[in-house]
C-alpha cells in the first residue's frame, strides 16, 4: 500500500500500517506477552499473571524459539496454547554435564543438599549454574543442565500488545 504525502506516494511503513488497524504480530515486532508455563503433568514452572507481561522483539532469541515462533501470526488479545518440545526449549538434557565432585573441593562451609543452586565460573570466566542432585559423605552430584531441559513445555499465552 502507498501513503500520499503532499501529492507524494510513499510506501507504507510498518507503524503506519498500523495505526488504526489490528495487525498481526511477525518477526521484528516488540511484543507483550502474557503466558503461564507448564510441565507435561501440569506443575506451573513460570507465569506472568501475577505482575507485568514480558516484553521481547520476536526474531530476537530473548525467549525460547519455541514461543517466539508461537506468538507470530497472533493479534492483541489472541490466546493460544501450545507445546514446546524439549528440542525447541532448552534442549535434551545431557549426562556429560552431571559431574561428582570430591566434597573435599568444595569449600568446607557448603553445607550442600540436593536442590541447592550453585554458581561455578568456567574456564571461558562466564558463570556457570549449577544443582545439588545428590549428596553423601564422600561426593556431591553437579549438574549443569538447565533445570527445564529435557521436558516439554506447555504454554498458555495472551499477547497484550504489539509496540510501535
Amino acid at each position: 500500500m502507498f501513503i500520499e504525502r503532499r501529492g507524494i506516494c510513499l510506501p507504507e511503513t510498518n507503524a503506519a500500517a498500523r495505526k488504526g488497524k489490528t495487525m498481526a504480530a511477525q518477526n521484528g515486532d516488540k511484543v507483550r506477552v502474557h503466558y503461564t508455563g507448564k510441565l507435561t503433568d501440569g506443575t506451573v514452572f513460570d507465569t506472568s499473571r501475577e505482575g507485568d507481561p514480558i516484553e521481547f522483539a520476536i526474531g530476537s532469541q530473548m525467549v525460547i524459539s519455541g514461543f517466539e515462533s508461537a506468538v507470530v501470526g497472533m493479534e492483541p488479545g489472541d490466546s493460544k496454547s501450545f507445546t514446546v518440545a524439549s528440542t525447541e526449549a532448552y534442549g535434551e538434557h545431557d549426562p556429560r554435564l552431571v559431574q561428582d565432585v570430591p566434597r573435599t573441593e568444595l569449600p568446607p562451609e557448603l553445607e550442600p543438599h540436593p536442590g541447592m543452586r550453585l554458581t561455578a565460573t568456567g574456564r571461558d570466566g562466564r558463570e556457570i549454574g549449577l544443582v545439588v542432585t545428590e549428596v553423601n559423605d564422600n561426593v556431591v552430584r553437579l549438574d549443569a543442565n538447565h533445570p527445564l531441559a529435557g521436558e516439554d513445555l506447555t504454554f498458555e499465552i495472551q499477547l497484550v500488545e504489539i509496540a510501535a
